[in-house]
């Protein structure tokens, strides 16, 4: 591990832009900027663009005033399964033979179309009533977060959408909420509806997701919307500033005015411009009072083991906050919302205004903020492709952030194919250049893993609890983020590298101490040669992996392709072939001398510094 850590110190990572945290601000504009004038919104490579082949007229008894054929269109596709399974692990949570397949037949931007429109095949909600988490039973789910992970693994080691849910795992790590901060009745289901509501707008609008966002229980719980009052002159309540300050700070327009590449703006002592102020801070802070959490309908049941104790139904976890103050929980007689004029952010909302009317003027008003185009942009290319996005990258998948090519401003599905078919992050120029990729998170890797290799749950639980400890877990552990920073910030710079040296950023790296090297490392091998599985309930079946075991060329071959799009570079292959034939293997050795050669290897590739490094 130490030997990877030491390799992407020497590169993977960027230039030179250092965005060391969140972003900016300008006046909003009034329209949606002019559309892109390229003949393709899309970068894809040169050497795949769009051909047009005309028709010709005079022949075959056709008019010469009749309309020629419309031009025919070459779409770009890989030319080998190694690009092909590059452009496929850097969108999605895994690959396949028949997604390798597949999309060298069809084509990267077909293939992705398709992955966007298919339908979301369970929710993380459905998924625990299926198995009957929703339920007042002695096991007492509603007080237990285990349901949560066991959820979350379940969605994302699952065949299914494996797009939409990693671009849900990136907008989890932008839009933070962590079950580890949530302490009430129903936590887990909570926290199902809060990724359910990611991966529904995931290529949907920015604006519909701020809104759902804001207004989502699990959200209100932690960062304090559910609840906040109103002002009151007689005590010196004043609304509390948590949410307002996040929401600008991290979720949309960051600490300083950026261009639209994503550079900081510059005063005139060429000091970065900051975007707010604590006064606008203040005034959006009573846009968000008046909120709790609704309870239509709700029901309470004795709980089995202490029928003194009634219990909520699940309900008020499953939809949005309300300002009706009628379906509180405890009903209050009178509003919570201020009624105060609220100025920010050069909008001024008037004295008076109804809460519903105030929200919405408010999240128009930070969506409109010419700062988040760049700072939501420059930070999904960070979790998706590459921790160093040079800034016409950025400026590019900005630009379709603020207009799609058809006057629409945060269409997200246009602005994740700009993200995925960019020049910069398909080009192979990548896979050579010491400053282009990123550390692959833990999690990731965890998911890969299962995906690839046919892991299924024996129970169909999916017991796989939290794994953020540094010695005996990954040292990560998916919506269980330490704050709502996230497991690291965009702008983080190790120390004393070769990273810090050359202005480059490394994020993950936040990840990687004495104790998570590893742990990672160990957990790893764990899971991978499990007898009885993770959690003693999933275990991976390597199927095709242990048919092919007699053969380490071929097995090697098949893990590199799967794992790192063959980005293992020579050197390690051998090493690691070393390794697998030092046991003899044959056709006819047990399955369990079979298994142990893939289980070595398996092991032995993810611990490879090319695989750690994403290109």
């Amino acid at each position: 591990m130490k030997d990877a850590l030491d390799r992407f110190e020497r590169g993977a990572a960027v230039e030179t832009d250092v965005a060391t945290g969140f972003a900016i601000s300008d006046e909003p504009p009034a329209v949606a900027e002019p559309a892109p004038t390229s003949p393709h919104i899309y970068a894809i490579p040169a050497v795949a663009l769009v051909t047009a082949a005309c028709g010709g007229g005079g022949g075959g008894g056709g008019s010469s005033g009749s309309t020629p054929p419309p031009p025919t269109v070459q779409v770009a596709k890989p030319a080998t399964d190694a690009e092909a399974a590059r452009f496929i692990l850097k969108s999605s949570l895994s690959v396949s033979e028949a997604e390798i397949s597949n999309i060298k037949s069809i084509g990267y931007e077909p293939w992705l179309d398709a992955q966007m429109t298919a339908a979301i095949s369970q929710t993380g909600v459905a998924w625990l009533s299926s198995r009957g988490y929703d339920q007042i039973t002695a096991d007492n789910f509603f007080d237990n977060e285990y349901p949560g992970d066991y959820m979350i693994w379940n969605q994302l080691m699952s065949d299914a959408n494996g797009v939409r849910k990693r671009v849900a795992l990136a907008l989890s790590e932008f839009f933070v909420v962590s079950l580890t901060g949530l302490d009430f009745s129903w936590r887990a289901q909570a926290i199902a509806y809060y990724w359910d509501q990611l991966n529904a707008n995931a290529f949907g609008n920015f604006r519909k997701l701020l809104e759902d966002v804001t207004l989502n229980p699990a959200m209100g719980y932690y960062l304090s919307t559910r609840g906040n009052r109103k002002e009151d002159t007689r005590t010196g309540r004043v609304p509390d500033e948590n949410y307002a300050r996040e929401v600008m700070q991290l979720f949309t327009i960051g600490l300083y005015q950026l261009n639209n590449d994503g550079s900081r703006k510059l005063d005139a002592n060429n000091q970065p411009i900051e975007t707010y102020t604590n006064s606008d801070v203040t005034n959006l802070a009573r846009v968000f009072t008046g909120y709790n959490w609704d309870f239509t309908g709700n029901v309470r049941t004795p709980s089995t083991n202490d029928p003194n104790r009634l219990i909520n139904g699940t309900g008020y976890v499953l939809r949005p906050m309300t300002i009706d103050n009628t379906k509180w929980e405890f009903p209050s007689s009178s509003s919570q919302h201020s009624m105060l004029e609220a100025t920010f952010l050069g909008t001024t909302i008037p004295a008076n205004t109804d809460g519903t009317a105030a929200l919405k003027t408010g999240l128009d008003t930070l969506f409109n903020h010419a700062n988040v185009g760049p700072f939501f942009a420059r930070q999904m290319i960070q979790r998706l492709v590459t921790s160093n996005p040079s800034a016409a990258y950025t400026d590019r998948v900005a630009r379709v952030f603020n207009n799609n090519g058809s006057g629409v401003r945060g269409d997200l599905r246009a602005v994740f194919k700009a993200i995925f078919l960019d020049d910069e992050a398909m080009g192979a120029g990548g896979l050579t250049s010491p400053t282009f990729g990123k550390v692959r998170e833990p999690m990731l890797r965890f998911v890969q893993w299962g995906r690839t290799f046919g892991a299924a749950s024996t129970s169909g639980n999916w017991r796989i609890g939290n794994l953020s400890d540094l010695v005996s877990g990954l040292g990560q552990s998916a919506l269980r983020s330490p704050s709502v920073f996230n497991f690291f910030r965009p702008g983080y710079v190790p120390a004393n590298t070769a990273i810090a040296t050359n202005s480059l950023v490394a994020p993950e790296f936040q990840l990687v101490n004495e104790s998570s090297a590893p742990g990672y490392v160990n957990y790893m091998a764990s899971a991978i040669g499990s007898t009885n599985g993770v959690g003693g309930d999933v275990r991976a079946a390597y199927t095709s992996e242990l048919a092919i075991a007699h053969d380490s060329t071929a097995l090697l071959d098949r893990i590199c392709l799967l794992l790192a799009a063959n980005q293992i570079s020579d050197s390690s292959k051998a090493t690691i072939k070393t390794a697998l034939d030092a046991t003899t293997v044959t056709q006819t050795s047990t399955t369990a001398e079979k298994q142990r050669r893939v289980y070595m290897a398996v092991l032995l590739v993810m611990a490879s510094p090319d695989y750690l490094v994403q290109k």
